[in-house]
């Protein structure tokens, strides 16, 4: 539930006559009083015999009876008060006792015989309320509002517990600003999935995501087909900018405009500006082993698996100003990695990105720069083109996921350790899309691995089960019960193979990252591997190992199932992020 309180203002009427009107663009359905400060104030929605100029002139009697030298200029009190999309639709009833309790909590009518403003609670949508006061009190004196906003917000946490409401994080400012309950109707009346607001924070930030320039960013927001405003001062500096979306029109049939600011904190010029002034002019791209091109799809993503996992430590580790600019580059990177995904991976991408896009703001100023390499990933992701959804393109994109997942999970755990709640809730459902967006995308690569580790000798899979065991005493049974152990195997013979000592490989994989959130620990050790190793992701044409022709000599193990009971396939390789 959401209180927001709005700037005061002068006229009681202009409000009354906006909140029992159609609204702008018809959404306000029904407009009523569900409460007033006297329980009985004159209701126009619902009484015909009643009008606005009535109520207003109730409302406005305790200003009007001070001198006119001593009425407050600005003497109107608004707040809107908005259940979130899951809740249950409140009764009047409901409404009515919330909206008593709101004046309450904010000193305007604070009740227990202590005077109070003149108040009326209007609704003309099923999922909010609106509230006007007027800021004189029964005997004149001006009601002890201070900070009504933040006293506001901590009723409403009070109110959605006893309500069963959903429980919304305590807000600090910096996060993007709500779409209105005009424009979530207009988006729903022309079949948008987003509002128009939405939608152009999304187009803004992927444009953003990686840029180095004002140019660049400009021509990428041009590319997307925004319509775009600049703001110039007598000099000819750029100060600002605007955005809109080709058809989405006002009553004049001219594009709404939104100003960067209006979009996101983060989305000014200004901050934007921060973003690059730290890069160098060129930062090159190293190639990647086994890539036809240092600039494509997959060794991008090669690059951003690399990129995430260094992040991780300076997350969990390093100075808060430089954690802050990692976690907002990982936005970027989120951006990017939706953009250029395959089909079956990229709604949870851009659903990641979209709820990650909160976790990426803090009042932690960060301190751009030492993020130089998770932009550069963005950007890599962003010019190495689209991916598809199969071989090194497919395994690739399910290895960057897979340490991506680990990187928003340690920025979850660093907003909870300083107390920024709504941003570890974002980053947690960020997480949640990133485990469902894994699934698609490993299935194939994993399957592959899975048939050739069962089909590695008795011998080898004896001597790695002891490596195991002596390498990682404290997770070996765990592994060797996942399904996924068999694509381990498969990526250990290859590691030793390619020469690489495979005691440190796996030591290597599980030091200073933790493992706890993981559904498979063996999935993500595979990754590990093949990204510290140079292992194609996918290992469709690498050369099989030797087959055990006499099934009695596999090893017991390979049949077992999960402890769901469902059996190992190639579809179905076990449980996966």
């Amino acid at each position: 539930m959401i209180p927001s309180v709005n700037d005061e203002g002068s006229r009681t009427i202009g409000l009354l006559a906006y909140l029992f009107g159609p609204g702008k663009h018809e959404e306000h359905v029904d407009p009523h009083l569900v409460a007033s400060f006297d329980s009985m104030s004159p209701d126009p929605g619902r009484d015909p015999n009643t009008t606005l100029k009535e109520l207003q002139q109730l409302l406005d009697q305790p200003v009007m009876a001070l001198a006119e030298h001593a009425r407050p200029a600005k003497h109107v009190w608004h707040t809107s008060v908005r259940a979130d999309p899951g809740d249950r639709t409140l009764s009047d009833e409901e409404w009515a006792v919330i909206a008593s309790r709101i004046v309450a909590a904010t000193g305007i009518d604070p009740g227990e015989g202590q005077s109070g403003c003149r108040w009326v609670a209007v609704r003309h949508a099923d999922d909010h309320i609106h509230i006007v006061a007027t800021l004189v009190t029964e005997d004149g004196h001006r009601p002890d509002d201070y900070r009504s906003g933040a006293r506001a917000q901590a009723e409403a946490r009070i109110i959605e517990t006893e309500f069963g409401l959903h429980q919304v994080a305590p807000g600090d400012g910096t996060a993007a600003q709500r779409p209105t309950s005009a424009e979530r109707h207009k988006a729903k009346r022309q079949g948008r999935e987003r509002t128009a607001r939405e939608e152009l924070r999304e187009s803004v930030r992927r444009a953003v995501t990686g840029a180095r320039s004002e140019e660049e960013f400009f021509g990428r927001l041009a590319a997307a087909g925004l319509l775009i405003r600049k703001r110039e001062a007598p000099s000819a500096d750029l100060l600002g900018y605007k955005v809109a979306l080709p058809d989405d029109r006002n009553k004049d049939g001219e594009p709404v405009f939104y100003p960067g600011a209006r979009l996101a904190p983060d989305l000014s010029l200004p901050s934007i500006r921060e973003r690059w002034s730290a890069d160098p002019d060129q930062v090159p791209s190293p190639d990647t082993p086994g890539s036809a091109s240092p600039n494509n799809p997959s060794a991008a993503r090669r690059r951003t698996a690399t990129a995430a996992w260094v992040a991780i430590e300076v997350v969990e580790r390093g100075d808060d100003a430089v954690a802050a600019a990692y976690i907002a580059a990982t936005g970027e990177v989120l951006d990017a990695l939706a953009k250029t995904s395959a089909a079956h991976t990229r709604n949870e991408l851009r659903d990641a990105a979209f709820a990650f896009e909160r976790a990426s703001r803090s009042h932690v100023r960060a301190i751009r720069g030492h993020d130089r390499a998770l932009r550069q990933a963005a950007r890599d992701l962003v010019h190495g083109g689209p991916a598809l959804g199969r071989g090194e393109d497919g395994a690739t994109t399910a290895m960057a996921i897979d340490m991506l997942f680990f990187l928003i999970t340690a920025a979850a755990h660093w907003h909870a350790r300083k107390g920024h709640a709504q941003q570890a809730e974002a980053a947690t459902r960020a997480a949640q899309h990133l485990r469902n967006a894994y699934q698609p995308a490993a299935v194939q690569p994993l399957g592959v691995l899975y048939q050739r580790g069962r089909r590695l000798g008795r011998p080898v899979l004896q001597r790695q089960t002891k490596l195991l065991r002596e390498t990682l005493p404290d997770l070996a049974e765990q592994i060797l019960a996942e399904s996924g152990w068999y694509a381990l195997a498969a990526t250990i013979a290859e590691a030793e193979a390619a020469g690489h000592d495979s005691a440190a490989l796996l030591s290597d994989a599980v030091e200073s990252r933790e493992l706890g959130t993981a559904d498979s620990v063996s999935d993500v050790l595979v990754w590990r591997l093949r990204r510290r190793a140079d292992l194609p992701a996918d290992a469709t044409g690498i050369p099989k190992h030797r087959t055990v022709k006499n099934p009695a000599t596999v090893r017991p193990e390979a049949a077992r199932t999960t402890p769901s009971g469902r059996r190992f396939s190639a579809e179905a390789p076990g449980n996966t992020r």
